[in-house]
């Protein structure tokens, strides 16, 4: 795949990024990163360095939890696929039997 090239704004400063991704998409990536560091920004009086570094932690932590409910959403479908898998438990002779 060929790679795009696409120049993005981040914390006022430009960078070019090039990416097998569309350009929509590495803008939207983009956008994401400064806002984070915008607020993070509003928030403490770090430089940017720190800032950049706290950003990248944040987004580690909502990686790793998201792919933590992947994992458990994943669990609870095997379960649910595993029941419905399951043939179908004989009726009783109480439920079997027609209603006088």
């Amino acid at each position: 795949m060929q790679k795009i090239r696409t120049t993005v704004r981040i914390a006022g400063k430009e960078y070019t990024i090039a990416s097998t991704d569309s350009e929509a998409y590495v803008n939207r990536v983009a956008a994401w990163v400064d806002r984070r560091m915008t607020e993070l920004a509003a928030a403490t009086r770090l430089p940017a360095t720190q800032l950049a570094v706290l950003t990248a932690v944040n987004a580690a932590d909502d990686m790793m939890k998201s792919r933590d409910e992947i994992r458990r959403l994943e669990a609870e479908l095997d379960v649910l696929r595993a029941r419905l898998e399951q043939p179908a438990a004989e009726p009783s002779a109480k439920e079997a039997a027609p209603e006088t």
